[in-house]
């Protein structure tokens, strides 16, 4: 059995978990998330706590659980607390604004570049440079987040381009004579 899902998933007050034969439902003040279940996976509602478990005789049915846990539990953080993902600007010219569900970029390119935020993300720029996105699925909010970056990854000369908050570049040395 994954180690991981021996764990069970603590649920937080204001927090609803509907568990049908095929899907997983969260309810909680942020919203509603649904997961698929897989089959060789079995959950088990205790009080306040979920348990993942394999079901006997099923292929990876460890691994499977550990990964269906782990959905499960991002899912209760999601509906509670929210994700976010910040990214920073760096380089001259280059900014950063958010109008409704739009973010309009300009990366150094002769157009600007505007990307449509998928329903249930939220943008926010605090300043030009800053890019703040938010919403209650992590895997949503990392995709938008690895999208905008893939617009002008930072590179590995003078390390201009959209970064995580946190992502350190290991620069070059230039080339010498």
């Amino acid at each position: 059995m994954s180690r991981i899902a021996k764990y069970p998933v603590e649920l937080p007050k204001g927090v609803d978990v509907t568990l049908s034969a095929a899907e997983i439902s969260v309810k909680g003040p942020l919203g509603t998330l649904k997961q698929f279940m897989h089959p060789s996976v079995s959950i088990e509602r205790d009080g306040d706590k979920l348990q993942c478990k394999s079901v006997a005789g099923a292929e990876n049915g460890g691994a499977h659980s550990g990964t269906m846990r782990a959905l499960l539990a991002n899912m209760v953080t999601g509906v509670t607390k929210g994700f976010e993902k910040k990214l920073t600007l760096v380089g001259v010219g280059y900014r950063a604004q958010a109008q409704g569900t739009k973010l309009n970029l300009s990366l150094g390119f002769s157009h600007p570049v505007v990307h449509e935020m998928p329903a249930g993300i939220k943008v926010e720029t605090p300043s030009q440079t800053e890019i703040l996105i938010k919403g209650i699925d992590k895997q949503v909010v990392g995709q938008v987040a690895a999208e905008v970056r893939g617009y002008r990854p930072p590179e590995p000369y003078k390390g201009k381009g959209v970064r995580y908050a946190n992502e350190v570049i290991v620069l070059k040395e230039t080339k010498k004579k």
